[in-house]
């Protein structure tokens, strides 16, 4: 992939919001289990950051997917997993059907303030018994005249506390596992919604993750994304754009990570030296850093792909099983070439360790990427 002057510029615009107004009360963010979304967001869509790829028309900046990469990899290089993911909840899991699908009325309505960073959105996919397996959801929404009627619940839901809307994954007919399933943007001011609790996160601590819960709560069949019937279709295509950008930000989450070791182990004397003049620690360092550029590389040639306009589905899937080992194993190493130091709760090393883990597990587990690859390559 070529990176053009423009790219590069990009790349240091977006270091410096970074730097500016994520980093310095990322601690703080933690310490709360929240951090201010819509003070962020809207400090995000004033520079155009929440709409990279979308129409101009909505207040999209209408640039191709290069730009998307360079966005995930310094989003990665924040020195929390929890904010990056709540961003990119906005940008890549819960906006993408809504402008490839929906109608000019719902993307005037939903689309352009989620853009501009004044409204917050979410997925709401996941479900106590249903997780990986999206065809066993069960939250239904029966038509009663031109309303939805919603019943049913929703688990791990990230920016649920804060979200002004939904995109639901829904049962509309009683067709069984994908088949009669339909997108739904669902307004959280709609009477019948309820953020059933906060929960309380191994790591990602800044990001807002809930369980929620719908009693019969109405809104328009007109808020339907898409065709109706197809929402479990659209919401694989919208799964592709949250590994790729999952695998983005893993890549400069892993790169910051070993500098950062590097550093430490500069410093750190033992033995009358320095910790990082130990052979064997240069050489892993040196192999894990070689395996960040393969993956680094191939999600280059992912975003080319998908620029070209080709199923990017394979790769997606791919590179995310990767990014989800690999940086687990990184995290890993990092604390271990920390020692005790690192195990200690105040450090940045610890927060890494226990935010990393979460990759090989959302947004599809390690076993459904296998899963579809094994469907994909014709192994079954």
């Amino acid at each position: 992939m070529e990176f053009l002057q423009e790219h590069r510029e990009f790349r240091d615009l977006v270091r410096r919001v970074v730097a500016d107004e994520i980093e310095p009360f990322v601690d703080e963010w933690e310490q709360q289990g929240s951090f201010p979304g819509h003070r962020l967001f809207a400090a995000l869509g004033s520079l155009g950051l929440l709409g990279l790829e979308y129409d101009p028309s909505y207040g999209g900046q209408g640039v191709d997917h290069s730009f998307t990469v360079i966005f995930g990899e310094e989003l990665g290089r924040v020195s929390c997993g929890g904010v990056p993911m709540a961003i990119a909840v906005q940008t890549d899991m819960a906006t993408p059907a809504l402008h490839r699908f929906g109608s000019e009325e719902l993307k005037r309505q939903y689309l352009v303030p989620a853009i501009k960073g004044d409204m917050i959105a979410s997925i709401a996919v996941t479900e106590p018994d249903a997780g990986s397996d999206v065809a066993g959801i069960k939250t239904r929404a029966r038509r009663d005249g031109q309303d939805w009627v919603i019943t049913g619940s929703k688990l791990y839901i990230t920016n649920g506390t804060q979200a002004d809307w939904l995109c639901v994954l829904a049962r509309t007919s009683d067709e069984g596992g994908y088949r009669g399933m339909s997108q739904i943007v669902f307004p959280t001011s709609t009477p019948g919604f309820h953020v059933s609790r906060k929960l309380d996160k191994l790591g990602n601590r800044s990001s807002d993750t809930a369980a929620l819960s719908f009693d019969e709560a109405r809104v328009p069949v007109a808020n339907t994304i898409g065709e109706i019937g197809r929402g479990f279709q659209q919401q694989m295509a919208q799964f592709q754009n949250e590994r790729m950008i999952a695998a983005y930000m893993a890549v400069g989450s892993m790169e910051v990570a070993l500098s950062r070791t590097a550093a430490y182990l500069r410093d750190r004397q033992t033995f009358g030296k320095p910790l990082l003049e130990n052979q064997y620690i240069q050489f892993r360092l040196a192999e894990l850093t070689a395996e960040v550029d393969l993956l680094r590389h191939y999600n280059y040639a992912c975003a080319e792909a998908y620029i070209r306009g080709e199923d990017t589905t394979r790769f997606a899937t791919i590179a995310k099983l990767k990014a989800g080992r690999l940086q687990r194993e990184v995290a890993d190493w990092c604390l271990q070439f920390h020692g005790g130091y690192g195990y200690m709760e105040e450090t940045w090393v610890s927060r890494y360790f226990r935010d990393s883990r979460l990759l090989s597990i959302g947004g599809g587990a390690d076993e459904v990427m296998l899963r579809i690859l094994t469907q994909i390559g014709g192994y079954t």
